[in-house]
């Protein structure tokens, strides 16, 4: 896995979180930190985990051949 693709992916479970605690506690922790909703940085954060989302799809339909080779070279990196 690339940079690009753990950024991605580190941006999306942000996003699965935030929806988490919004739809269990009502409680929108991007917002809280970045000064609500409508701040310029609450929506720049929304933003980018939107685009990670639509960027990770392009993982989810990758050849399964093409993931495993890249994840053979991970591991042997290590």
């Amino acid at each position: 896995m690339n940079g690009l693709q753990r950024f991605a992916l580190a941006l999306v479970i942000i996003g699965a979180v935030n929806w988490g605690l919004i739809g269990f506690f009502q409680f929108d922790l991007v917002a809280t930190i970045f000064g609500g909703q409508d701040a310029a940085l609450a929506r720049i954060v929304y933003g980018l985990v939107g685009l990670a989302g639509l960027y990770c799809l392009t993982l989810l339909f990758k050849p399964s051949a093409e993931v495993s080779r890249e994840g053979h070279a991970d591991h042997n990196r290590i």
